[in-house]
């Protein structure tokens, strides 16, 4: 487990098991873009624990919609029209296209 006083050798270790233990990161970890990259690599939807600079961070968010496509409701409004980000959660999730549509659509 993580608190607010974990280093970050700790939030590391951990993230790479469980993504979405970043929300017990500390405000700076949640903003350390090694930190978040490893945590939505093992779960996308950690996105939604990132800081706000990084939600609209274009290679983090690509990397959250792989897994699943559903993080790219965490991204930054710039970012969830962004052709690059949505071909990233098409290539990764194909089965999901009719779902990713209406972020498409409003591009």
């Amino acid at each position: 487990m993580i608190n607010k006083h974990s280093s970050k050798a700790e939030v590391l270790e951990v993230v790479k098991e469980d993504g979405y233990m970043l929300m017990y990161a500390s405000d700076e970890f949640r903003n350390d873009k090694e930190v978040v990259l490893e945590a939505v690599k093992e779960n996308g939807r950690a996105l939604k624990y990132a800081s706000e600079a990084l939600r609209n961070d274009k290679e983090v968010v690509c990397e959250a919609v792989r897994n699943p496509w559903h993080a790219l409701k965490y991204a930054s409004e710039a970012l969830r029209k962004d052709e690059d980000v949505l071909a990233s959660a098409l290539r990764h999730n194909p089965h999901s296209l009719k779902d990713i549509m209406p972020f498409v659509a409003r591009i």
